[in-house]
């Protein structure tokens, strides 16, 4: 295979299928958080904005970028090609380097008003499964075609490295979102390397604090580097979603799918009147724990 190739997509799809399945399967057996909706009607509604956003890709994102990458590659645009690396340290550079970039575009999807606007239906989900990982906005998947483009200029992503990265990126993004309880010991020694599901559980918590931490979607080095890093929150004491959208009527498949373009709501405070923040704790942010 040369860097002009991309993964197969039979190979592609049989991964993420039998990835998907997989943790489907765990986390029926093996729970890490107690559901708050059904699981039929949530995962319905979560395939439904993942078809819809997928279709959206196929017309906004690949005929923009597979073509774009391919002119990188015969072009020698980028750092990449400045570097003059062999094959599979280009790759795995680029996949780095792409990886870090989608963090920094996690961050302004979180401090930007419109690009939250655009993200928030992410985060209203009021649980958290593989299912998830899948569940984003048709208007957040077009709105990241430029920054993509932006990566991909800037890096020198070659039709190999991107399939890589696109690859490696559904893989991580589906196992953190996973409701899967690990072992604790085989998860601490997990996120000093990758995101896992009890620190992507904490992101995804209704604290304000907690939900802009662990903003990193492969390796956690770019949490670690840049202060972001959160994991002395238990599990039990999340709860899932964003303080305004908590009733499982606000978030329908038809008023998600409106939300971006909706009037916003501001409420600061939980719906059972508690603080939407967290005491301080004397455990490291560092330490992850149940």
């Amino acid at each position: 295979m040369n860097s002009n190739q991309r993964l197969p997509g039979w190979l592609v799809g049989a991964i993420l299928g039998i990835s998907f399945t997989t943790l489907l399967v765990l986390e029926r057996h093996w729970p890490l958080r107690k559901s708050v909706e059904s699981k039929v009607r949530r995962s319905a509604r979560n395939l439904a904005l993942a078809a819809l956003g997928g279709a959206l890709i196929q017309v906004t994102e690949m005929p923009v970028t597979i073509p774009l990458s391919t002119w990188v590659e015969s072009r020698k645009c980028g750092v990449m090609k400045y570097l003059s690396l062999p094959l599979w340290m280009e790759v795995g550079l680029a996949v780095v380097l792409l990886d870090y970039t989608l963090y920094l575009w996690h961050i302004l999807l979180h401090k930007v008003p419109f690009l939250w606007r655009c993200h928030q239906p992410h985060h209203v989900d009021l649980d958290l499964d593989a299912s998830t990982a899948i569940r984003f906005h048709f208007s957040e998947l077009i709105a990241s075609v430029p920054w993509r483009v932006g990566q991909i200029l800037l890096i020198g992503v070659s039709p190999l490295a991107l399939s890589v990265w696109q690859t490696a990126t559904l893989l991580e993004v589906m196992f953190q979102h996973s409701n899967v309880r690990l072992p604790l010991g085989i998860e601490r020694w997990l996120c000093f390397v990758i995101v896992t599901p009890r620190m992507h559980g904490i992101h995804h918590s209704i604290i304000s604090d907690e939900q802009n931490s662990n903003l990193s979607s492969g390796l956690t080095l770019w949490d670690w580097l840049h202060g972001t890093l959160r994991l002395n929150v238990p599990q039990d004491d999340i709860t899932i979603g964003v303080p305004a959208y908590q009733n499982p009527n606000d978030v329908t498949l038809p008023q998600v799918l409106a939300m971006p373009f909706a009037s916003q709501r501001t409420e600061q405070h939980l719906l059972d009147g508690r603080a939407s923040i967290r005491l301080p704790t004397d455990v490291s942010r560092e330490r992850l724990l149940r």
